[in-house]
């Protein structure tokens, strides 16, 4: 950018996978980028929860337990900068599925598999990194309740849910389905943040995001599951469980535990929600929820040791059905220089969100280096 020209100010809200790779694009194009995320820690579906037991500490990749990429020509380079510097490698094992009716493994491996990387020494390593790169300031702990387009001012207004103002930027990237759907209100009571009614072709395409609930059931145990071949699952033929995988098998994590995570299938999380609603679940849920789970995997005839760790976990939202805007990649308004970005924007996975991200960011850098 020319010298003597101000910064150009940009906020990314929401620190997941999209939003961490546009924050982190628009900062090395020269833009000063803030980051403004609710959660105390970056990652959304890509954290890592942080729990302890029997004096152990335990680690679990909770939401996404990796992730592929299949466009290698647009992503190739990324994927070799972080693995240069260690914030990913390479899940090998063997990875397979379970016939809960016929109590049957099944190896799924191809000839030729898509490789699965996960974060090292977390899911959340890259977006951590990522958040932390010169030229952005991540603020956490920090949720936004009201975003205003300033027509005279030809910029954006932050107010938090505190009623602080948080400050006026030229561009805004929202990575954050929430922001833009009606289920905020539904959970929090609360309108959206961001109002679209100035827009009204981004405003009908983002008005339902359809999401697969789930939730993530967080075991420990003090001997290897050894009645289980495979280090990842999938559930065939069960109304209650969808995927299995062994969080302690994968590189750079701790091999003190044996630990695993289960994830429901978004019939039985449905029925759930069905019958509480999508406020915050209580303790006694989860609970029954985590009983579930186990009852599942035991009635399926696993030979399993008790666990000395149990915990679940409700992914309300995180998971999208499909995405939105596959063509454009983004949702983009040109005159007030919005993008809305993320997985329900191209594919619902990983990759589906770097990818939006890569793409709002060249939106916004596009407009704003020409002004």
């Amino acid at each position: 950018m020319d010298s003597g020209v101000p910064m150009r100010k940009v906020a990314v809200i929401g620190s997941g996978i999209a939003g961490a790779v546009c924050a982190s694009s628009l900062a090395r194009s020269g833009f000063s980028v803030t980051i403004f995320e609710s959660a105390r820690g970056p990652g959304g579906r890509m954290s890592q929860r942080r729990e302890s037991a029997d004096g152990k500490e335990l680690l679990f990749d909770h939401g996404a337990p990796f992730f592929t990429v299949r466009e290698t020509a647009t992503l190739s380079g990324l994927l070799q900068e972080w693995e240069r510097k260690g914030l990913i490698a390479e899940w090998k094992g063997k990875f397979g599925s379970f016939d809960c009716h016929t109590r049957q493994f099944l190896c799924r491996d191809q000839e030729v598999p898509d490789k699965k990387y996960v974060g090292v020494p977390g899911m959340n390593s890259i977006c951590k990194a990522l958040c932390d790169e010169a030229g952005v300031e991540s603020r956490f702990g920090v949720g936004i309740a009201q975003m205003d387009w300033l027509e005279k001012d030809d910029s954006w207004s932050l107010i938090g849910i505190d009623g602080q103002g948080l400050g006026n930027f030229d561009g805004m990237v929202a990575s954050d389905k929430n922001l833009v759907s009606s289920r905020v209100t539904a959970v929090t009571g609360r309108t959206p943040p961001l109002d679209l009614n100035f827009c009204s072709h981004l405003a009908n395409k983002v008005k339902e995001i359809p999401v697969n609930p789930c939730f993530a059931v967080m075991l420990a145990f003090s001997e290897p599951l050894s009645s289980i071949p495979f280090v990842g699952l999938n559930f065939v033929n069960s109304k209650v469980l969808n995927w299995a995988h062994c969080e302690n098998s994968k590189p750079g994590r701790s091999t003190s535990s044996e630990r695993w995570v289960l994830h429901s299938s978004k019939e039985y999380a449905e029925s759930i929600i069905d019958q509480f609603g999508l406020r915050k679940p209580s303790p006694e849920l989860l609970a029954r929820v985590a009983e579930d789970l186990l009852r599942e995997l035991a009635d399926a005839g696993l030979d399993l040791p008790k666990p000395f760790f149990v915990k679940a976990h409700r992914w309300g939202s995180a998971f999208p059905v499909a995405g939105m805007a596959p063509e454009e990649k983004c949702l983009w308004d040109s005159n007030r220089k919005l993008a809305i970005c993320g997985d329900f924007c191209v594919s619902p996975n990983v990759e589906g969100a770097i990818t939006s991200g890569m793409v709002a960011a060249s939106k916004i850098t596009s407009i704003l280096s020409r002004m």
